[in-house]
């Protein structure tokens, strides 16, 4: 019988198809698995080696490194003092870098470097559990070479394909370099932060030394700085930025880099970070600055790349005494003008941590100003102000602290000066190291001094505070000098046959409004009166205002501005008329410096400089000043024996007249001039000893009345005073011969040829009635009555 489907069971009946043993499917899963990795391994190999490796860039950037180097200036004494480019940097070498930095560095960025080949696969791995542990990104796996590669060559995206750009191109870095080479160009090129690119940069900005001088407590806080230099910026984040810095010396400490009780010390150890724009140990922010314009005026953007490396005239010594000079002056003139009130004033939130980023974006908007440092209150009362400063620190100021702000305290102070939870206020600590309040000043102040025998600029302060207020006041203020500017109308009139014994009369001048093409004119004395007649030299130290009016007037205004033109005075800027008697022109501190520079040397017009040498980044020389110095006869100004009877007279006013606070520094071979302009505007002192000129001036900006009292003698003599105490330490006191030209007589000195009888004798004893009212002068005709002439021997004796 046929079968049929439903009846045929044959088939039913053939075995199963063996099944393969399970261990047969996995090893042939895996290995199918493998496969397709290697094809996709080799295809990707493939890519890499056709496509992406001759896209590599050369490696000539980094075999033949040349960093940008930027513009640096240094003092005589080759301490640094400013540095401009976009990228501040230090070129170190591998062997000059300590070891506690190297250390710190591989600690935290690639403790394997001298292991791995370029790329740590054992670090990818590690990387990769504590991301999965963790639950993110938390570890990256980023080698050193890594980071040149990617620093040199790459942009930051985060893409696979610039990882694998990163990878191949570390591979042919190590191919190319050693360990060390690589260590080398990281430590030189990497960011971090305030424009600092390497290490060596960073200790200088960051704490204001060395690379070979940090400690490991610092070291390990700038190693702290490549993940995130914002973040870690110890001068903005101090306290995140001390985290990290732990957290690194835990690590150096596990790696066994250092021992126990080195970890302890740093751990403990208080870091002073320097404030922003303070990275250098002697504030001369003017004097760079003037330098940096020099330079670009010939080199432009070249100044910056270049390496170029400038050396001033300034001393050190001489410039850290300017500016403690200068700030303690002014400071003065602030304490004994009252307190103004806080700088700023913000809602702190009750939220700690809100408050504390707000107290920390306030205090970075008010940057320390030397020791004047920024701190919000927190707290305050009549008895006791509590605030904190940018690093976290909090202050307690109580007592004598809280006297200067006493009227902010008070319950009843205006708003503006009322110091309230919130207030930004400045705080400094007094002799006994104790906080008390204080206040960013108003005024300003300028000072310079320069070797009068060639020229050469010692120190120069244009300013109080140059990263608040960049004018320069010492070369781009132009102010009426006052009676500083009397000695160069007494030189003129010396030409002219007047003598220090020539009697002027100290008496009423009146002008009409016809006579002066204006307003009319009666001049005053500082203090108003009148001392009648005096000797030109009683004059000079009492500087009498009617007496320097009518010596111009005798030797008319014309000859006297040319006269002042041999002492580089601007003619133009002194107009001929009888004001320049009493300094209405306008200078600068800087051509003040210059001219009082003729009375130090004897006679001759020496061109103050500032820049002594400028080397390029191999040390070459590309400029060297060779200045013309006091002696060569091609720049005397005025005659040796006129500048000996100015010294003479001025060594009076210095001692015995309205500088005779001079004294204080015990010498007997100064001398100077006080100046205050006749609406109290500018206060300057000027004055030298044979080795030393120095030029104080103090105003505001905005020229106002400094105060009742507030004069030359009082404010700008006190700074010269504080600097040349410092500055002629050690120097031997100089004795000027009488020279040729010059004869004594009547207890003074006289031109030869204008001797005591040819000398102009007397000036203003009588008025000339002939219609326009000038003042002339006595012809030596006649004696000055008997009594008349000893009240003037008398003035002779005053102290």
């Amino acid at each position: 019988m046929a079968s049929t489907p439903e009846t045929d069971t044959s088939r039913d009946r053939r075995p199963p198809p063996a099944r393969r043993p399970l261990w047969l499917r996995l090893v042939l899963w895996f290995a199918g698995l493998i496969a397709a990795m290697f094809v996709c391994g080799a295809l990707l190999a493939g890519y890499v080696l056709v496509v992406m490796t001759p896209q590599l860039p050369s490696l000539d950037t980094i075999v033949d490194y040349r960093p940008k180097i930027p513009l640096r200036i240094y003092t005589a004494d080759e301490i640094q003092i400013g540095e401009f480019g976009e990228e501040r940097r230090n070129l170190v070498r591998i062997n000059d870098i300590p070891e506690v930095m190297k250390k710190a560095v591989l600690a935290i960025e690639d403790d394997r470097f001298y292991q791995h080949g370029g790329v740590d696969f054992v670090g990818i791995f590690r990387a990769g559990v504590m991301n999965v542990v963790k639950g993110g990104a938390s570890q990256g796996a980023s080698t050193i070479t890594m980071q040149v590669a990617r620093n040199f060559f790459l942009s930051s995206e985060k893409t696979y394909t610039r990882k694998i750009y990163e990878a191949l191109l570390a591979y042919k870095i190590e191919s190319r370099l050693s360990k060390d080479q690589i260590l080398e160009l990281y430590m030189n090129q990497i960011y971090l932060g305030e424009r600092a690119y390497g290490f060596a940069s960073a200790a200088r900005v960051y704490f204001g030394k060395d690379l070979k001088d940090i400690t490991l407590a610092e070291a390990a806080m700038l190693a702290g700085l490549p993940k995130a230099p914002s973040a870690y910026n110890p001068i903005v984040n101090y306290k995140r930025a001390r985290v990290r810095q732990e957290y690194i010396l835990k690590r150096m400490f596990d790696l066994g880099y250092i021992s126990k009780d080195q970890y302890e010390t740093a751990v403990s150890q208080e870091l002073a970070v320097r404030g922003l724009g303070s990275e250098f140990s002697v504030h001369a922010g003017y004097v760079a600055e003037m330098v940096r314009q020099l330079l670009y005026a010939q080199f432009k953007d070249e100044i910056y790349t270049r390496g170029f490396n400038v050396y001033t005239t300034i001393n050190s010594a001489d410039q850290e005494a300017a500016y403690e000079a200068l700030r303690a002056g002014v400071m003065s003139y602030e304490l004994r003008h009252g307190y103004r009130g806080p700088e700023a004033n913000i809602d702190l939130p009750a939220d700690a941590d809100e408050r504390e980023q707000l107290i920390d974006d306030t205090l970075v908007e008010h940057p320390d100003s030397g020791d004047l440092v920024a701190a919000v209150v927190l707290s305050a009362s009549p008895q006791k102000v509590k605030a904190v400063l940018l690093n976290g620190d909090e202050l307690n100021i109580t007592g004598d602290g809280l006297r200067f702000a006493a009227a902010g305290l008070n319950a009843r102070a205006q708003p503006k000066q009322k110091i309230r939870d919130g207030s930004v206020i400045r705080v400094n600590k007094d002799a006994k190291g104790n906080w008390r309040i204080s206040q960013m000043p108003d005024i300003e102040a300028a000072f310079i001094s320069l070797d009068p025998q060639n020229g050469a600029i010692r120190s120069l302060v244009g300013g109080f505070d140059f990263n608040r207020n960049k004018f320069n006041h010492v070369t781009q203020a132009w102010r009426q000098p006052g009676s500083s500017f009397k000695p160069f109308i007494y030189s003129a009139a010396l030409e002219k046959g007047f003598a220090p014994a020539t009697i002027i009369n100290d008496g009423p001048l009146s002008f009409s409004a016809a006579q002066t093409g204006g307003q009319p004119w009666e001049p005053k004395n500082y203090g108003g009166g009148f001392d009648g007649p005096m000797p030109m030299r009683v004059a000079l130290m009492k500087s009498r205002n009617l007496v320097s009016i009518r010596i111009l007037q005798s030797i008319t205004p014309a000859y006297a501005q040319q006269y002042i033109g041999r002492f580089g005075f601007e003619a133009d800027k002194h107009p001929a008329y009888l004001p320049m008697a009493l300094g209405a022109g306008v200078v600068t501190p800087l051509q003040m410096a210059g001219a009082y520079a003729v009375f130090a040397n004897g006679g001759f017009r020496v061109n103050p400089f500032l820049v002594a040498r400028i080397t390029d980044s191999k040390g070459n020389t590309l400029m060297e000043e060779k200045p013309v110095v006091a002696g060569d006869e091609s720049i005397r100004a005025i005659s040796t024996r006129n500048a000996f009877i100015m010294n003479s007279m001025l060594h009076d006013v210095a001692t015995r007249g309205t500088a005779a606070k001079t004294n204080m520094l015990k010498r007997s071979d100064l001398a100077g001039k006080t100046g205050t302009t006749n609406d109290s505007h500018d206060a300057w002192f000027a004055g030298y000893q044979a080795q030393l000129v120095g030029v104080a001036w103090i105003g505001f900006d905005q020229p106002r009345n400094l105060g009742d009292r507030e004069t030359g003698g009082g404010l700008a003599l006190p700074i010269w005073i504080d600097y040349m105490q410092k500055a002629l330490r050690g120097v031997p006191e100089q004795t000027r011969p009488v020279p040729d030209g010059v004869i004594q007589a009547n207890g003074d000195y006289f031109f030869d040829d204008y001797p005591p009888g040819k000398a102009v004798s007397t000036v203003g004893l009588t008025q000339d009635t002939s219609g326009d009212g000038a003042l002339l002068p006595n012809q030596p005709s006649g004696p000055v009555e008997t009594q008349e002439r000893q009240r003037i021997l008398d003035l002779f004796k005053q102290p």
